[in-house]
């Protein structure tokens, strides 16, 4: 089978998206990926799948091994990321079925593992999270959907959701989304080098912008459920326009650097 060069990683409700799937059983020097990877075909190319959450939704966000994605994916010769993922919006006008594509993080983690490098001097550039060029596709791709082009993700620790208070305070500070998964998935991956970026479905207003309701696990499934077929739909197109030829600074993102081994 042809070398992927492009992934998607599914976030919660997202476990399937290739035709005729070979499983893939990757080692890492971090442990097992979250599933074995799937490796198949969308349209003419061949493309790489690994479910975030694992089979059945095994790890929750702060469990998810992070570290052994990425290399896995990169070990399989994956150089560019498309990373789906469910969020609750922070602002009035990002309601149930909002597509957002994040030009921005805040990290509100608190004790999860954010590098592969614990040794030398090696301070990768994450000014710009996400590789503008994989934003541009998938703003292109959601063209008739309304999508918003740019914001600030918040990536919380969970597994709990936010409180009223913090998810004010939040909102107070612009930010547009809020999530659980997309931080150190994003800074990973700039580590290795890869390009890399994220469609974020909004399921639910989070908790301090509808003060009537609260966020519930069931509702983000429904939601993102019924947006599903739009997501994957996109995404094909997206897979189908994305060129090869990596013209971004994140392919050089550890370029001139001392680092500690090899990168797969």
């Amino acid at each position: 089978m042809t070398t992927p060069d492009l992934a998607v990683i599914g976030g919660s409700g997202f476990y399937s998206f290739l035709d005729d799937p070979e499983t893939v059983e990757v080692d890492t020097p971090y442990g097992p990926p979250s599933a074995p990877i799937a490796v198949g075909t969308v349209g003419e190319r061949t493309v790489a799948f690994l479910p975030r959450h694992g089979e059945g939704h095994r790890f929750p966000a702060h469990q998810v091994p992070y570290r052994a994605n990425l290399w896995a994916l990169r070990s399989l010769g994956v150089r560019q990321i498309l990373a789906p993922c469910a969020v609750g919006g922070l602002q009035v006008n990002y309601g149930p079925g909002t597509f957002v594509v994040p030009d921005q993080l805040i990290d509100r983690t608190t004790h999860r593992v954010q590098t592969y490098y614990d040794e030398g001097a090696i301070h990768t550039s994450f000014a710009d999270p996400y590789c503008g060029r994989l934003r541009g596709h998938l703003v292109d791709g959601l063209t008739g959907h309304a999508p918003v082009d740019g914001g600030t993700m918040v990536v919380i620790e969970g597994p709990r959701f936010s409180t009223r208070a913090e998810s004010r305070w939040y909102a107070d500070q612009g930010w547009a989304v809020i999530g659980m998964t997309s931080h150190p998935e994003a800074v990973l991956a700039r580590e290795l080098a890869l390009c890399y970026a994220t469609v974020a479905l909004v399921t639910d207003h989070d908790a301090g912008v509808d003060e009537a309701t609260a966020v519930s696990v069931d509702e983000v499934f429904r939601v993102f459920g019924e947006h599903i077929d739009t997501l994957k739909s996109v995404l094909t197109d997206v897979v189908g326009a994305v060129g090869t030829d990596r013209d971004c600074a994140c392919s050089h993102a550890v370029d001139g650097m001392d680092l500690p081994f090899e990168l797969p």
